[in-house]
């Protein structure tokens, strides 16, 4: 078993201040977050949206849960309830549902816009252009809803710590354009989020203000426990 609180203090003491630790604890047992907790991990990232209701049932009210996979309009009633942020959004259609439910329940919901840069056809996320595109053509003050705090993105799935850099300074660039252009002036359009166990000491020399670890806290995934 892995030494959490260890792992823990390994990583948060190497942080700069500004940047925030997601633990990403999706197929990980509520035991384990539950101990990463008591280490004093308050931000967690799930990906499955029944697996992310079942963990904040049964685990302490204070903690601040992001979704980080890919999100499905009919799961979002789900974790609409009490998530903290999406950082997932990978359509307009999507956008739009995570606003209608919010309304439901009366929530604001922070959103991250998830950029495709890597070369994996996997992955989700708008294209650079596409981004700039949505976030120039959409009216905004219809969505009383959500907030756009940023960006998210990966980096290719690749030993190449060149193209990895290259494409975390890419996503940088957009999340500056916007900021310096549709979101001028919105201080809360604020989270760049980069980086995960094997890379995100070159996100965070891009520019990334929150990264997204897992195994280098609470060891390989079980893929079979979901």
């Amino acid at each position: 078993m892995p030494n959490l609180k260890h792992n823990l203090q390994a990583i948060t003491q190497s942080l700069p201040p500004e940047v925030t630790l997601v633990a990403v604890s999706k197929y990980h047992p509520t035991e384990a977050i539950q101990e990463a907790y008591d280490a004093g991990q308050r931000v967690f990232g799930e990906s499955h949206a029944l697996e992310l209701k079942e963990k904040h049932d049964r685990l302490p009210d204070d903690i601040e849960w992001h979704f980080i996979g890919h999100l499905q309009t009919n799961k979002i009633k789900y974790i609409i309830p009490f998530v903290k942020v999406i950082q997932s959004i990978d359509s307009i259609k999507l956008l739009n549902e995570v606003d209608r439910q919010a309304s439901l329940h009366n929530r604001v919901v922070d959103c991250l816009l998830q950029i495709h840069v890597a070369e994996e056809e996997t992955k989700f996320g708008f294209s650079p252009e596409e981004c700039l595109s949505v976030v120039r053509s959409l009216d905004w003050s219809t969505m009383n809803n959500i907030r756009i705090r940023g960006v998210m993105a990966m980096a290719s799935n690749t030993d190449d710590t060149g193209k990895i850099a290259a494409e975390f300074r890419r996503v940088k660039q957009i999340f500056d354009t916007l900021h310096t252009s549709a979101f001028k002036g919105n201080t809360a359009f604020d989270i760049l989020s980069m980086g995960m166990s094997a890379d995100y000491e070159l996100a965070i020399e891009a520019g990334s203000n929150m990264i997204r670890v897992g195994s280098k806290i609470f060891g390989e995934r079980n893929y079979l426990q979901k």
